[in-house]
């Protein structure tokens, strides 16, 4: 199968990350999909651009890889979208939206590592604390590497973007709260956990449950909350895919 015809996965990455955790998909996801990594700005290859801390923003920036025509001259092929911890908050911030303005939504919004908007987070509820407080939170569920002292590299290059991508995660999960003049998602929802994630468990992604009237099915894979990195995040992905293909509407069972 060409890779225009291939069904694409439209992806987000977790906080302080560029789309890297991408880069080795497409060897698991097996025939029939392609990988559209979506790169915010204010990193790698948009770093001079200003990071966007808010909805309004963000939707300004991606809402139109949306809402203009495939190739073919329309936007009814089917499509999938993913979303990674932060990438979760944004990947449903844009399925509102499309659903606001009226668009045709994704065939399956895939949600990993990522509590739901309802529930309590201290990381993002900690987007404007002191530095130090802040890194002892992260220290708690990742291994943080070399340079996070006032002054060294990690500390200088990283923990801005950081910062500003928990900013973000704090608005859009406000936002989100919101009731939506267009009702609620009726859009399947996949939602994915690490079997050994301290930030959002399996029984904590399971709300996502809430946040749509669709089809709703969870499951865990292996590893800590940088599930992404590993393999069977994107060999579920590709099985879901093909179903999509095979079903319309897709039916949640992978």
């Amino acid at each position: 199968m060409s890779d225009e015809r291939s069904l694409p996965i439209h992806c987000f990455a977790h906080a302080g990350a560029g789309v890297s955790s991408f880069a080795g998909w497409s060897r698991d996801l097996g025939p029939g999909a392609r990988t559209v990594p979506h790169l915010l700005p204010g990193r790698d290859t948009r770093r001079r651009e200003p990071r966007v801390t808010g909805r309004e923003a963000l939707l300004t920036d991606l809402l139109r890889h949306f809402t203009q025509a495939d190739d073919t001259g329309t936007r009814s092929a089917p499509y999938l979208i993913y979303g990674h911890s932060l990438g979760a908050l944004v990947a449903y911030t844009i399925n509102r939206a499309l659903r606001e303005a009226g668009l045709p939504a994704p065939a399956l919004l895939v949600l990993g590592a990522c509590p739901p908007p309802d529930a309590a987070l201290g990381l993002s509820d900690a987007c404007r604390a002191p530095d130090q407080e802040l890194l002892r939170l992260l220290g708690g569920f990742a291994n943080l590497p070399g340079g996070t002292e006032p002054g060294g590299l990690w500390h200088r290059v990283v923990m801005p973007v950081l910062r500003d991508d928990l900013l973000l995660a704090d608005a859009l999960r406000a936002a989100a709260r919101r009731p939506s003049p267009a009702g609620p998602l009726d859009v399947p929802v996949l939602a994915v956990a690490g079997q050994s994630d301290p930030l959002a468990p399996a029984e904590t992604v399971a709300g996502w449950r809430r946040w749509t009237t669709g089809p709703f099915a969870l499951r865990t894979v292996p590893g800590d909350h940088f599930f992404v990195r590993g393999r069977e995040l994107p060999r579920l992905i590709g099985r879901a895919s093909r179903a999509v293909r095979r079903l319309t509407p897709v039916a949640v069972d992978y």
